[in-house]
This record gives structure tokens, sequence and C-alpha cells, in this order.
């Protein structure tokens, strides 16, 4: 199977970026042209988005192209974030349909959350960017936002909270709605203030903490200390729930990350869907796990972009992860 991607920005949202993008992507994987095109585009692109997917059908030859616009794009050759841009992956012939199980549904959609019929059903994977336009088959998706079936594929999916537990599971002695009162025989955030390193004690920065509440589900950011102790919270807890205090740091994600790449098999193509929140914004200077992603499989075609949250298979049913990688590792099914 074929597969190679492009990229291209400029000073404007011309749809002509779409189209460069796609013919440097037919150009590295040989092909004429395209059985099946995955499109990604900036912001800038919210509003005239279709001229653009257009563009990109007829470089490509095809009418099976997907994606959304998002906040930032990247490739194996780099990212670029507030500037429009367009990234494509060209596919050339699937495998054959029959060949293996379903990989989980592609999906895209510029909803605040994550839309109420995606969370049962079949196992989803991709992203969420709040306003964002997303399109299949070269036509704007609906309300909820898109799905694309990707058949003959295996798909194995890494998802990397980036969370390092600092405390033992403790358990939840009081709470109301939102906001957890006391843990463990502390109010909240004195329970916190505990589990942290010292340095952090005096101001914790919330931003940086959240909640684990359950295994394989997402974790529950902090949304505000109040002045009588208790944290209120993005999701409600019970009383005697166990919890742990989590910390985002950046040399545990980009450890996370890194194992998970090596425990993986070489794929023959990759998507990445980040958060706005992690990538080269959390580590610093660079996106550390596109730069993992590279180290570990130098030949293969990347496309991915950074949004709102990231939407996987949980415990529970699909989710919306936030402040988390989810990287997906397409390849023909072993015969």
């Amino acid at each position: 199977m074929k597969a190679a991607s492009g990229f291209a920005s400029g000073p404007h949202p011309d749809k002509e970026l779409a189209a460069a993008a796609v013919r440097m992507a037919l150009a590295a994987a040989g092909l004429e042209r395209a059985e099946r095109v995955l499109l990604l585009l900036s912001r800038a692109f919210n509003r005239q988005a279709t001229p653009a997917v257009l563009a990109a059908a007829g470089a490509a030859g095809c009418l099976q192209v997907g994606g959304c616009t998002a906040s930032g794009l990247l490739t194996e050759a780099g990212w670029l974030i507030d500037q429009p841009a367009a990234a494509a992956l060209v596919l050339g012939e699937l495998p054959d349909a029959a060949a293996a199980a379903a990989a989980p549904l592609l999906s895209f959609s510029g909803q605040a959350a994550l839309p109420y019929g995606w969370r049962d059903g079949p196992p989803r994977v991709g992203l969420l960017e709040t306003d964002a336009a997303a399109w299949s088959q070269a036509r704007p998706g609906g309300h909820d936002g898109v799905g694309i079936a990707l058949p003959g594929l295996v798909c194995d999916v890494l998802r990397a909270d980036g969370l390092r537990p600092v405390a033992a599971l403790l358990p939840v002695d009081d709470c109301a709605a939102y906001d957890l009162r006391r843990v463990a025989g502390f109010s909240a955030i004195d329970s916190l203030r505990r589990a942290l390193p010292a340095a952090l004690r005096d101001a914790p920065p919330l931003h940086q903490i959240a909640v684990i509440a359950a295994a394989n589900e997402p974790a529950i950011g902090i949304l505000a200390a109040n002045s009588d102790g208790s944290l209120t919270l993005a999701a409600p807890l019970a009383a005697g729930q166990p919890i742990t205090w989590a910390l985002r740091q950046p040399l545990a994600a980009e450890a996370e990350m890194r194992q998970l790449l090596a425990e993986a098999e070489t794929p023959d193509f990759a998507l990445m869907f980040s958060c706005i929140g992690r990538g080269p914004l959390f580590y610093g200077s660079d996106d550390h796990d596109l730069i993992a992603f590279r180290q570990r499989f130098p030949a293969t075609p990347l496309l991915g972009a950074y949004g709102s949250g990231q939407i996987a298979p949980a415990a529970s049913g699909n989710r919306l992860f936030q402040n988390a990688n989810l990287t997906l590792l397409y390849r023909r099914p072993h015969v």
C-alpha cells in the first residue's frame, strides 16, 4: 500500500494550498491519483473550507477526501501553528475490506463536547476542535461531524495521557456536585498540597494537575480552588470514590510516549492528534512527541493536527480526552 504526506503553507487561506499539499503527497508516494485523501486545514479555512476541499479532490483525482480544520497541523516533516496551511495524506489502493476487522471509525467534530451519539456504538478515534469545519467524501459534514472508515486496515491506538500520579489512592470524604470538599481526612486543597512536590505546594499549578478517578477513563481537570478549601472540578465525583492526584510534566509525558512507541509495530502510515495545550506549547520549544515518532519510525508517513480534545475508546465507551496525544498506527493485516 502506497502512502505519503504533503504540506503547504502561505500568508492567506488559499485553496491552492490544499491542492499543493496533495500534489506533493502524490509525488512522494509515486502515485498519479489517490484512492483516498485525508486532508487537514488550519483554522484560517474554517469559513471557506469547501473550495479547498474540492481543490484537493481535483488534484487527487478522487472524491474520497475527509478531514477537518484545526488549530495547528503536522506531518513527519514538522509542525505549524497559527498560520494558513494544508496537510494531506494520500493513500493508494487499500487492502481488501474483508482482510481484517474494521479499524475504529476515524472521527472529526467541531462541537464543544463529544457528540452524545458518539459515546456508544462503534469505537471512534480522532479529533475534536471547537467550531471546526469537517468533511467526508469531499462534502461538508453534518451537525455532529464526520466519521470516516478505513477498511481492511489494522489500527493500533496509542494514547499518551501525560499524567504522573503523585499520590496513592485516596477516598473522597465529601463532595457536592462539581465541588470536591474533603479527601482522606483533609480539605481537598490540603490533600492536594500534601501530594505535590514541595516546590509546588504554595501555589499549585491547577492547569497542570488532574484527578484520576478511574482507570482507562479521561482524567478530571481542576477548574478552581475555593476559599473554603474545596476544589471545583470539571466532572462530579461520589463520596467514598477512590481518587489519586496526577501532575502533567514534560519529561514524564515524553517518557510515556517513547515507551508506547517502542512497544508498537511499524505501521504503513500514521495519524497523530494532540492537544493544542500539549505539543510545542507544552514542551517549550518543539513537539517532543513528534520527535519521538520520527526517531522510532523514520520512514513512516504521518499526518496530524492540534485541537481541543482527542476522541478515543475508553472503559465506558468512546470518550473525549484532553491534554493527551493520540497516535494511530495503521498497517495491512498479517496474512
